[in-house]
């Protein structure tokens, strides 16, 4: 991997820990910001190499919000640069454990994801140097304080670094907002922090997300969500004809309710776009009588109309439904991935960027666009829970089918 060059904030994200640096006295860095704006990759280069300007033959903490994610979005790309430096590195995949080489002198970095409470657990009994954590945003409280917990050594440092979340979050209030009190350097980064980014790329960042993700993502602030959750879906542009011709693969996201309404979406792929193309939504309030779980079946059925399914996603609390698919074993069923503002987040960016298309003979999720928005009376970032169950098997359907093989990384080598 070739660096051409460091912009001023990465140089000082890799510099500020040198004996000679005026920052050396901090315990800790904060990097926030938008999307593609550098730091992660900045960021854990920089750890590694401070771990061997203070420390030898000692354990050090990577965490991400899982394992998979974390070997993505920053070993995997440094392994490489450090191999060009003349590090030797080892992964040992089975017990999460990265040890770098350089001279005569081995230090070890353990993998964790803090995907949610229990993880705290997964740390305990440790004794670290330091610790990293990549989007500690999407990360339980309990988790980072137990890995903060485990750096007893002298001169061990904390390294953070974030998108924006909800201004009531834990980590703004507790560490960005009291980053004097808690010794912190803290550098927020926009993407012209980036020198890998041209003009070109960072417009189209930013025609990918808008409302409370374009202020998040692409400008990088800390701001409570209010409005239309998809709000660009009014524009009678964003809906199409049904495509003619063959499709690659179809398949069908449900959201599932017997008194609440039943949901459910038919997808077709063409030229590695998914159309929805038809739709089936029962509502039991407005029809005045609820469908059994079998009856809810044969509309399935209907729906699909002799197609051949690569997959039917479902709302993962709907056992009962998932049992009934899989008791007439026609179709392959799975638990549809359910994180609700990520998952928005990513649909919003399938919406814009076309990979996901509406079709306009499909009235009831359309009509929900028109009314589902966010609970401004919630702190925690929820939509109202209501007009949401086309919404959410949308949802489902990017989550679970769309980015089922999200194991893709690119870096930007060149630098100009």
């Amino acid at each position: 991997m070739e660096i051409k060059r460091f912009s001023k904030k990465q140089l000082k994200v890799m510099s500020w820990w040198c004996k000679d640096s005026k920052d050396r006295h901090f315990d800790a860095i904060i990097c926030d910001g938008a999307v593609r704006s550098g730091k992660t990759f900045c960021m854990v280069l920089s750890f590694v190499l401070w771990s061997f300007y203070d420390f030898a033959g000692s354990d050090f903490a990577l965490c991400g919000k899982t394992i998979r994610s974390l070997r993505r979005n920053m070993v995997t790309p440094v392994i490489a640069l450090l191999e060009s430096l003349g590090f030797e590195c080892t992964e040992k995949l089975s017990q999460n454990i990265l040890e770098a080489t350089y001279g005569n002198v081995t230090n070890r970095f353990y993998l964790f994801g803090g995907k949610d409470e229990s993880s705290a657990s997964l740390i305990q009994g440790m004794t670290l140097s330091g610790v990293l954590f990549d989007e500690v945003a999407l990360m339980p409280r309990s988790f980072v304080e137990q890995a903060l917990a485990r750096c007893s050594v002298d001169g061990s440092r904390f390294w953070f670094n974030c998108n924006p979340e909800y201004p009531e979050h834990w980590f703004y209030c507790e560490w960005i907002r009291k980053a004097e009190q808690k010794n912190a350097l803290y550098l927020h980064f926009t993407m012209q922090d980036n020198p890998s980014l041209t003009n070109e790329v960072i417009r189209r960042y930013e025609s990918l997300y808008s409302g409370v993700f374009y202020e998040r993502f692409v400008r990088g602030r800390w701001v409570a969500v209010h409005g239309a959750v998809y709000p660009f879906m009014d524009d009678e542009k964003m809906y199409y004809e049904m495509p003619s011709g063959e499709f690659d693969e179809y398949a069908v996201s449900c959201d599932y309710g017997t008194v609440n309404p039943a949901s459910f979406g038919l997808w077709g792929r063409q030229n590695d776009v998914w159309y929805r193309i038809d739709e089936y939504y029962f509502n039991s309030r407005t029809e005045g009588f609820q469908k059994t779980d079998e009856e809810h079946y044969q509309a399935l059925r209907e729906l699909v109309s002799g197609r051949h399914i690569s997959t039917v996603v479902v709302d993962p609390s709907a056992a009962s439904f998932i049992e009934v698919i899989n008791r007439h074993g026609e179709f392959a069923v799975r638990p549809a991935v359910n994180n609700v503002i990520n998952g928005i987040r990513r649909t919003s960016q399938a919406l814009k960027d076309g990979s996901v298309r509406i079709c306009r003979n499909c009235s009831a999720i359309r009509k929900e666009f028109s009314l589902y928005r966010w609970d401004v009376s919630n702190k925690n970032d929820l939509p109202i829970k209501q007009n949401d169950h086309a919404m959410d098997d949308l949802r489902y359907f990017v989550a679970t089918v769309l980015d089922r093989n999200d194991g893709f990384f690119a870096v930007a080598a060149k630098r100009g």
